[in-house]
């Protein structure tokens, strides 16, 4: 099972040292302004399995971390999913992967280390740069090569900023291609339904940051532009994940589709984290 791209969606010292932009970014995205800067720790567990599939159990942890830093957003995102069988054949999968995005959506620098059972089954790590016409990825690893991006290709943090924008918009349906290292195979078409419009603040006795804010439900469905060509949406998505997004960016009640099962995802701690600009 080859959960590479579904899995990744992150010391960071370390991280930010050697990716800090060599030169002011332009200006941010609007609604970068909005986006919350925190820990989340997600908890796993097996939501449904589709029919004839061997999965009996699915659990596991993922923690996200974004941290603002001025011109970029930082990100670390680590999840662990154990998976049994029907012959109770048990593997563990682990993610690593680490983004730097600038705020103005011009360039991410990204590194991805997957672990099935132990030993690394992916590497993937490079830059790309966003151009009016599309953009070029330059990859480190699995191989220094090179490879173009299709035109309007956006990234991940500003994915989620445009999506929000459009469910306040009361838009239904929103596409785009999108980058965000997590595969040497490039950008995937996206398409991500809104469902259910802008919804109001609701009461929140766990997390009282989120009892004042609105919100929207989305799905969306990855597309390998590889398979289905170009502008996605009309072949099986290649992986789904659905969440409630609210207006500060912090996920919640994920749904995360891997094909023969769905995992589901329960925030379980958030802590917000200053910004030091």
């Amino acid at each position: 099972m080859n959960l590479r791209r579904r899995l990744a969606w992150l010391p960071l010292a370390a991280f930010l040292a050697g990716f800090l932009p060599a030169a002011p970014s332009l200006a941010a995205e609007p609604g970068s302004e909005h986006m919350l800067a925190h820990r989340a720790a997600y908890r796993l567990k097996l939501d449904s399995v589709r029919d004839n599939a061997s999965i009996e159990q699915a659990e596991g942890i993922m923690l996200f971390e974004v941290i603002d830093a001025c011109d970029a957003w930082a990100s670390r995102q680590r999840f662990t999913l154990l998976v049994g069988d029907r012959d109770g054949n048990i593997v563990e999968t682990t993610s690593d992967y680490a983004t730097l995005e600038a705020k103005d959506g011009s360039s991410l620098r990204f590194s991805l280390t997957q672990m099935t059972g132990g030993a690394v089954t992916s590497r993937v790590a490079g830059e790309a740069t966003i151009t009016a016409n599309g953009g070029r990825i330059r990859y480190q690893e699995p191989a220094a090569t090179e490879e173009e991006l299709p035109a309007g290709t956006i990234l991940p943090m500003i994915h989620t900023i445009r999506s929000l924008a459009a469910a306040r918009a009361g838009q239904r349906i929103f596409v785009a291609p999108l980058f965000d290292g997590t595969s040497a195979d490039g950008a995937q078409d996206t398409t991500t339904i809104i469902s259910g419009g802008w919804l109001a603040p609701q009461p929140n006795a766990n997390f009282p940051l989120l009892a004042t804010l609105s919100s929207a439900r989305m799905r969306i469905a990855f597309f390998d532009r590889n398979t289905t060509g170009q502008g996605g949406g009309a072949a099986t998505p290649d992986y789904e994940v659905s969440m409630r997004y609210y207006e500060n960016g912090v996920a919640d009640e994920l749904k995360m589709d891997f094909g023969e099962f769905v995992v589901d995802g329960r925030l379980g701690e958030l802590q917000p984290i200053p910004s030091p600009c």
